[in-house]
């Protein structure tokens, strides 16, 4: 496995949900907080053209509330005068520029005229008009007289039946109306307007309007949009295409005229703030990833090495090149991991070293308490006292001839199976096979030989009694029945590893060996003999039973040596308790 391919795919399970949640948290905080600023404008460019449209209205509320009081004085005592005196007011208004008060045609001249001076003639017999009230509010025009841009407001007369008389129109300064809301900062500084009903612009903030004659001239779909919106509502705002909005307004119609003052602003400067914290959540969230990326490289990094050493080493291991344990850091899962790594191999390492050393035939318990002595690991050995057994098949060679080599396989492999477990249950150590014979000891190693005298020789037993099952076994597929000899001597030899550095076994060597080789020549069939070494020890045994004794001169042997012929009438007791009997 590669370092990087851990790494990515750690790297991408990590970076891919802290991304996603990143774009979420962002989309949801921007989506949120462009909500909240764009109400936020709408509020506020409510409340500011509200403001400016109240002090326009101001200032026509006062020259309508002069022409309401110039109609209520017709129904008074003395109205010619007051009329002529509110007229007067009227024309010493700051934005006034012109009072005109004109007749219809049949209409008596009775009525105050002006005349030059500010001053008016009034003749008696005023006539009666009823009451009027303003009837249009111009649009701007240029005054050529005064060289700028004036409205006129028309209020008409008519008589108690409602017949019209005539008019009385008042010209103000268009600057003079405007006067108020031209100091305001929104004014100077954003883009607004004021436009009639019909959508043509009576004053604008915007160069770029210069030549543009009505809101919507140039089919614009916002600038038609808000003015049917303006046709439905005397106040509100109104959002444009995209996502923020490209462009937002908010409009408010006069009370006094029909006009309405609009507020244009960019999507993104009214946006500006949440465009700023998009723009810095960005650099946030790079910054997060990056450390996610350092955290990743030194964390997930460090990582991916040990699971590497640990993928190489076993790699090598499946060569059977072991090699030093992995140096293990820290005491994460890890950590665990390469621990437990190093225990398997020096578990494999053990294994082949006993599977080597001592033999596939070497109970694990014993090759663990052999492992446990130095001298048992290296080659060479030491000299001590162990109990020898060795068993020879008797009449196998003839039988063996008449055979198939695969049947003798197949027979001896099933013959041996039997006594390697009898072997192995007693804790006796295999040391070789000769053709149908096997070389056992029961090694002491450091303690007392009694308890493997004792073991060796119900070991023996026990074989003969495995070999009269298999013959049983054996006589119903067409066998013969075979007889085995064993012999049981125990003596001094030099136990330890015999071979090479890359190929030792465990095993003995010395003429206790020859001897028990010897002593197993002479038994019959079935029988078992043991020398006078073992005899010794297990004569007492009343479990055990002398069928005969033997004087033969052995090859090696200079003296003739007594042997014994032993059985049992019942399993010999093999423990520590059986010493004193």
């Amino acid at each position: 496995m590669k370092i990087n391919s851990l790494r990515k795919r750690i790297g991408l399970l990590l970076l891919l949900p802290v991304g996603v949640l990143l774009l979420l948290i962002g989309s949801f905080g921007f989506l949120y907080m462009k909500q909240i600023l764009l109400d936020e404008w709408r509020d506020a460019s409510i409340v500011k053209l509200g403001r400016a449209a109240h002090q326009i209205d101001m200032r026509l509320d006062r020259v309508i509330n002069w022409i309401r009081m110039f109609h209520e004085a017709s129904e008074s005592r003395g109205g010619p005068l007051i009329q002529n005196w509110v007229l007067d007011q009227i024309r010493e208004m700051d934005g006034v520029t012109r009072v005109e008060l004109t007749w219809n045609e049949g209409v008596p001249q009775s009525m105050p005229m002006p005349m030059r001076g500010g001053r008016s003639s009034m003749e008696p017999g005023y006539m009666r008009a009823a009451r009027g009230r303003v009837l249009e509010v111009t649009s701007p025009t240029y005054d050529a007289k005064t060289g700028q841009q004036t409205v006129d407001l028309i209020s008409g007369i008519k008589d108690e039946s409602g017949k019209d008389l005539g008019r009385l129109s008042i010209t103000l300064k268009f600057d003079y109306l405007l006067e108020g809301i031209k100091g305001l900062a929104w004014w100077q500084t954003d883009q607004a307007c004021l436009i009639d009903k019909s959508g043509k612009y009576l004053a604008h903030t915007d160069p770029r309007m210069e030549g543009r004659m009505e809101l919507g001239g140039t089919g614009d779909p916002f600038e038609l949009a808000l003015l049917h919106d303006i046709e439905k509502k005397p106040y509100g705002t109104l959002l444009g295409a995209g996502h923020p909005p490209d462009q937002v307004a908010g409009y408010y119609t006069l009370q006094n005229a029909p006009w309405i003052i609009i507020l244009f602003a960019p999507g993104e400067k009214v946006l500006a703030p949440i465009v700023r914290f998009r723009a810095h959540f960005f650099v946030a969230g790079v910054f997060t990833i990056g450390i996610i990326l350092l955290l990743i490289h030194g964390v997930v990094g460090k990582m991916a090495r040990s699971v590497a050493k640990i993928s190489h080493a076993s790699a090598r291991v499946a060569r059977g090149e072991y090699g030093e344990p992995i140096p293990v850091r820290g005491a994460d899962e890890i950590s665990q991991l390469t621990k437990s790594f190093n225990a398997m191999v020096e578990g494999l390492k053990e294994r082949d070293f006993v599977a080597n050393t001592f033999g596939r035939y070497v109970d694990q318990e014993i090759a663990k308490k052999l492992m446990k002595i130095p001298a048992a690991s290296r080659l060479g050995g030491e000299k001590r006292e162990v109990v020898i057994l060795m068993s020879d098949m008797r009449g196998f060679t003839p039988m063996a001839e008449s055979m198939r080599p695969e049947s003798i396989i197949h027979f001896l492999n099933r013959y041996f199976s039997r006594l390697i477990d009898v072997i192995q249950e007693h804790s006796g150590i295999i040391v070789d096979f000769f053709g149908d014979s096997i070389l056992v000891f029961f090694d002491p190693l450091d303690g007392d030989l009694k308890p493997m005298i004792r073991k060796g020789v119900v070991c023996a037993f026990e074989m003969q009694e495995a070999i009269r099952g298999f013959n049983e076994e054996m006589k119903r597929e067409g066998f013969p029945e075979l007889l085995m000899g064993i012999g049981v001597h125990a003596g001094e030899v030099v136990v330890g590893n015999v071979g090479s550095e890359t190929r030792a076994k465990y095993g003995i060597v010395g003429s206790a060996v020859n001897m028990t080789h010897r002593i197993q020549s002479m038994a019959k069939g079935g029988e078992v003999v043991v020398s006078e070494a073992v005899y010794a020890h297990i004569s007492a045994e009343k479990n055990v039973v002398t069928t005969r004794s033997i004087t033969v001169s052995l090859k090696g042997i200079a003296s003739p040596v007594m042997l014994y012929v032993v059985d049992r009438k019942e399993p010999v007791t093999t423990g520590e308790g059986a010493a004193s009997q």
